[in-house]
């Protein structure tokens, strides 16, 4: 595994996300689209995670998000972050605070 700086580490903006839609990205089977509430913002989130959960069970949960990466295109929509989860066996874990907290909330 491959050290960064602490200096690195500060460059991430992560942020608390509140998904407020989510929906299956039609012709895919991986792919979702959300819409995530991180306080001074809305943004466009694409992830691999559709066949994994229903849109109607990811409304309302709150997960860390890289606010920070690059916008990707992808199947003609911008994904603009990236929502962090832990992988098992091939399979993601949300991950969320252990109570609630306030979206846009900056992780450290």
């Amino acid at each position: 595994m491959n050290s960064i700086t602490f200096d690195d580490f500060k460059k991430l903006d992560i942020r608390i996300g509140k998904i407020i839609s989510a929906e299956k990205v039609k012709g895919t089977d991986k792919l979702m689209k959300m819409e995530v509430d991180i306080g001074a913002e809305k943004r466009q989130l694409m992830a691999g995670i559709a066949e994994f959960f229903e849109p109607v069970h990811l409304i309302g949960k709150e997960v860390p998000v890289l606010l920070n990466l690059e916008p990707r295109n992808i199947r003609g929509l911008e994904s603009q972050g990236m929502i962090l989860a832990v992988d098992v066996d091939g399979k993601p874990v949300l991950l969320h605070p252990e109570k609630e907290v306030p979206p846009g909330s900056v992780i450290r």
